[in-house]
C-alpha cells in the first residue's frame, strides 16, 4: 500500500467520489479526479489507479445509459482513437515521470480552453462533422485519456458540435469511454502502470467510486450545472498549474 499522509489520502477519497460523480451526472468533471491523483501519487503510478477506478464507473453509466449509444458515431471515431491511444502508450514509454506530470498538466489546461470554446463553437459549428474534424477529435481523446485519462471535455465538445441531444449525448459517451478504457488496459499494464500497491489503493477506494456515482444517479437534475462546472474549471486550473510549477 503506497505511504500518504492524512491529506493525501483525503483528497484521494474525494477524487475517487468525483469519479462516480462525473460518469452518471456531471461529464468531464474527472479532470479534477485527474488532477487530484497526479498531485498525490507519482504521474505514471496516478495514470495506473486512476484508469481502474474509471472503469468501475464505467460499468454504472453503460447501465444507467445502454440503450442511447450512436454505434455509428462510435464506429467513425475509433480508427483516430486508436492512433491517439497508440502515440499515447509511446509517449509514456519514452517520458520520465517529470515529463509525464508536465504532460499531464498542459493537457489540462487545453482541457480547460476547449470546454470553455465548445459553448461559443456550438452554436455555429454545423451539424454534420467534417471527417478530418472527427479524426482530430478522436485522435486528441486517445493521446490524452492514454496519457492522463483525461479526454473527457474533448469529446464532450465533439459530441455537443455534432448536435448529440443529451441521452443519445450521454448514452454514446458512456460506451466510448467503457470501450476505450477497455482498450488502454493491456498497455498499462505492459508499460507498468498497474502496480500491486496502485491495486491495493484502489480496493480501498472502488466504494468511494460506487457511493459517488450512486449520488450522481440521484443528484442529476438536481444540480446547477453552470456553477458546478465553473468550479470544475477552477479547481482544474489550480491542480494543473500545481503541477506545471
Amino acid at each position: 500500500m503506497p505511504e500518504l499522509a492524512a491529506s493525501g489520502w483525503v483528497l484521494l477519497a474525494v477524487a475517487a467520489m468525483i469519479v462516480g460523480l462525473s460518469k452518471t451526472a456531471i461529464p468531464g468533471a474527472t479532470t479534477v479526479a485527474v488532477a487530484i491523483f497526479a498531485a498525490v501519487l507519482p504521474a505514471r503510478q496516478s495514470t495506473g489507479a486512476l484508469l481502474l477506478l474509471l472503469l468501475v464507473a464505467d460499468v454504472f453509466a453503460v447501465t444507467a445509459y445502454r440503450r442511447h449509444a450512436d454505434l455509428r458515431a462510435l464506429l467513425r471515431l475509433a480508427p483516430a482513437v486508436v492512433v491517439g491511444l497508440v502515440l499515447g502508450a509511446v509517449f509514456l514509454a519514452l517520458a520520465d515521470d517529470a515529463w509525464v506530470k508536465r504532460v499531464i498538466g498542459i493537457i489540462l489546461l487545453v482541457v480547460i480552453a476547449v470546454t470553455l470554446l465548445r459553448r461559443r463553437a456550438a452554436a455555429v459549428i454545423a451539424e454534420r462533422m467534417h471527417p478530418a474534424s472527427t479524426a482530430t477529435y478522436g485522435a486528441l481523446a486517445g493521446f490524452t485519456t492514454m496519457v492522463a485519462n483525461a479526454a473527457g471535455p474533448v469529446m464532450s465538445m465533439y459530441f455537443i458540435a455534432a448536435r448529440f441531444e443529451v441521452k443519445r449525448f450521454l448514452g454514446t459517451a458512456a460506451w466510448f469511454f467503457a470501450l476505450v478504457n477497455l482498450s488502454k488496459l493491456p498497455f498499462s499494464i505492459g508499460l507498468g502502470l498497474i502496480t500491486p500497491p496502485g491495486l491495493l489503493l484502489d480496493l480501498v477506494l472502488v466504494p468511494l467510486v460506487v457511493l459517488g456515482a450512486l449520488a450522481g444517479r440521484w443528484l442529476a437534475g438536481r444540480l446547477d450545472q453552470r456553477l458546478f462546472e465553473r468550479l470544475v474549471i477552477g479547481f482544474t486550473v489550480v491542480g494543473a498549474v500545481y503541477l506545471l510549477v
